[in-house]
């Protein structure tokens, strides 16, 4: 399995692979790199657009499917790794909808594990800086389980399925690796909106006051850059690094204010209303 992956001439599968993430990291693989990429997405969220002028000479298939109920063992039959990003992700929206962030994030997370066994690929995790909570202090992932504080259905389900590699790791052999990426800012085809800076910059392009939860202004928390993810991924493939450890994968460290401020040098007049929040970490 390393062998392949740090050659690059194996087979990639991407779970979620039009989402925000996938999409940006679809379209700089470069010829040559892979056997195979296949591209699994369900089509829930209509991002037909991320499959738009793949790069050339890369041997892609795309299959339509759920991870929830399709025959993962044969998806995933002669892949060298698989990087699960297929899940529910906004933390806020989380709440109305428990049962599916479960059956998606959870759940489906078990069956992607449990295939990855099945065919002896690697398989790399994304999970959430959001599992910390709020802190008072800077930690990190060796803290103790008593200072994980998820604050939402999303982050609870991303911590129980960290769990869950784990035991499979111990056993039943599962190959993987767990990053805790820090909430994702920058452009990508199959881009979203919810996350802060993201949203931000929206609404400071549309004329539209920031909306900033009340508390949070001077709250810090870790944010990661698009195409800092896509090169921590690329770092993981390249040495087939699955050694079941966990690690927190972020650009910086910030506040509400200083990201406001950032947008202010290109939006001076950008205006602010605070909103209230069931979650504020």
């Amino acid at each position: 399995m390393s062998e392949a992956i740090v050659g690059k001439r194996g087979k990639l599968v991407i779970t979620g692979a039009l989402g925000h993430i996938g999409s940006r990291f679809i379209h700089g693989i470069r010829p040559g790199e892979y056997k195979e990429v296949l591209l699994l997405d369900n089509l829930l969220t209509q991002r037909y657009c991320s499959l738009f002028n793949l790069p050339k000479g890369v041997p892609f298939r795309f299959v339509e499917a759920d991870i929830c109920s399709c025959d993962l063992k044969a998806i995933f039959e002669g892949a060298d790794a698989v990087l699960h990003l297929a899940a529910i992700t906004n933390a806020e929206g989380s709440f109305d909808k428990q049962k599916q962030v479960e059956e998606v994030n959870y759940e489906g997370t078990k069956r992607v594990a449990e295939a990855c066994v099945a065919g002896g690929c690697g398989l790399i995790f994304l999970s959430t800086t959001s599992v910390y909570g709020t802190q008072s202090d800077v930690v990190d992932e060796n803290c103790s389980i008593d200072s994980l504080k998820p604050q939402s259905p999303y982050a609870e389900s991303k911590l129980k399925a960290e769990r869950l590699l784990a035991e499979l790791g111990e056993s039943a052999g599962l190959k993987f690796i767990t990053c805790r990426f820090g909430t994702i800012y920058g452009s990508s085809i199959g881009m979203r909106f919810h996350t802060a800076v993201n949203k931000f910059c929206w609404q400071a392009c549309m004329g539209i006051p920031v909306t900033v939860w009340r508390t949070a202004m001077d709250q810090q928390r870790p944010y990661l850059d698009l195409g800092d993810a896509v090169r921590a991924i690329n770092f993981i493939l390249a040495g087939g690094r699955f050694d079941n450890g966990l690690y927190n994968v972020l650009t910086d460290n910030a506040s509400v204010g200083d990201i406001i401020a950032a947008i202010k040098k290109y939006v001076p007049d950008l205006g602010v209303k605070l909103v209230d929040s069931p979650i504020m970490n």
